[in-house]
């Protein structure tokens, strides 16, 4: 076993569970799988800077356990499929330096700002020099936002693109623009719309209008400016000066790629110490209808980034694209340096990812060195180890690690 393997081997959860072991066997390679309450959300509390709701993320402590124990201050830490930059967040909190990358623009947008971020004070006066009238929206936007809120959203969206196209955005404008794009939908008073879905996806205006006819509810005016200020607050609220410290390092050195993660030329050979991802899953994300209203505020074309986004119907297509992703992988990440790939079940319990995983890694060159199933949420009547115990993702993370060959870093 590697050290890590026996860390969680002996692993104790706080209320007392030790780990359960058995093995797998896939790509003909016999595979240890712990199970075990590994974190849970209260756990190490996460900082309140990660708290930017995204589709399909994962919370902190997941990288943070790897994080912790896989590497070193300074050492590399990279995600591929990035979305919102958990990953990579934690990593500058953690004091490492970071590599994200995503075939979406947003997810520089939702990442890049939170390695320096502002006081509040700065935020409150750059507000003040935004107008809060603004032009015509271009699309009807009427079932989420009251004609006033509406100006005010399109005058922001208009300075933000007035100052990127000139390059003159610093950033407290990007820490703005972040935050917008964040309070854009949602389901409580803190968000620019009326009632909606919860702010990881955006419903179309045909489904809108039903909601409001459904709960007999107009949109009402929201302060724009002050929601973006309660935001920020409560984004900063935990930082504490030596995480501030920390993103500050990192954002000197953090590379923010954008682009197909099969192929990144920008990462040298080797330089990677850690990887933790979750990639997209087959088909049951859908990112054009999810962040349709976030790419209109952003000037970004959502139907071109959908399409550049593996949304595979099979597991055989599925499996073709990231075996390409761990082909890369390996090359850039340093021997005796790790993978942690998280997947998920879908299509009611019928598909489990990570047995298509394991001979990925292996074929590309890596060691499966085990699958770590963290459990969630479990009754004491759950068939805790058997087939039910884990099928469900809302219950569970399943993580596939994978090392390089060489010295263990």
């Amino acid at each position: 076993m590697s050290s890590f393997t026996t860390y969680l081997a002996g692993y104790v959860s706080p209320e007392g569970e030790e780990t359960h072991i058995d093995d797998v066997i896939s790509a003909n390679t016999v595979i240890p799988r712990f199970v075990n309450e590994f974190w849970t959300a209260k756990q190490r509390q996460a900082s309140s800077i990660h708290e930017l709701s995204y589709r399909a993320c994962f919370k902190p402590q997941l990288p943070r356990l790897f994080i912790e124990l896989l590497t070193r201050t300074g050492e590399i830490v990279y995600d591929p499929f990035s979305g919102r930059g958990t990953t990579v967040i934690e990593a500058g909190l953690l004091g490492r330096a970071a590599i994200a990358n995503d075939a979406s623009p947003l997810s520089r947008i939702m990442t890049e700002p939170r390695f320096s971020p502002p006081d509040i004070d700065s935020v409150r006066k750059r507000l003040d020099t935004i107008p809060r009238e603004g032009g015509d929206a271009g699309i009807d936007l009427s079932m989420f936002y009251s004609g006033e809120t509406e100006q005010e959203i399109v005058a922001l969206k208009e300075y933000i693109k007035q100052k990127r196209q000139s390059r003159r955005d610093d950033r407290i404008d990007r820490w703005i623009a972040m935050v917008a794009t964040n309070r854009l939908t949602g389901h409580s008073p803190g968000f620019f719309s009326v009632y909606t879905l919860p702010p990881n996806q955006a419903v179309s205006q045909a489904s809108q209008s039903r909601i409001n006819k459904k709960r007999g509810q107009v949109p009402d005016y929201r302060d724009t400016h002050r929601i973006i200020l309660m935001k920020t607050k409560s984004l900063l609220r935990s930082l504490s000066l030596p995480e501030r410290k920390n993103l500050n390092r990192a954002r000197n050195n953090v590379r923010l790629l954008t682009g197909d993660a099969r192929s990144t030329p920008e990462i040298p050979d080797g330089s990677v110490t850690l990887t933790v991802t979750s990639p997209p899953f087959l088909d049951i994300v859908q990112y054009r209808d999810d962040n349709w209203l976030r790419c209109w505020f952003n000037g970004l074309d959502g139907e071109t980034i959908g399409k550049q986004i593996t949304m595979s119907r099979t597991v055989a297509d599925w499996a073709m694209v990231m075996g390409s992703v761990f082909e890369e992988l390996f090359r850039v990440t340093r021997a005796g340096g790790w993978v942690a790939f998280e997947v998920g079940e879908i299509r009611k319990r019928s598909i489990r990812l990570e047995e298509h995983v394991v001979p990925l890694g292996i074929a590309a060159g890596f060691v499966c060195e085990c699958i770590l199933i963290n459990r969630q949420v479990f009754t004491k009547t759950s068939n805790i180890w058997g087939v039910n115990n884990m099928a469900s993702g809302t219950n569970s993370n399943r993580i596939v690690i994978f090392r390089k060959p060489g010295p263990e870093s």
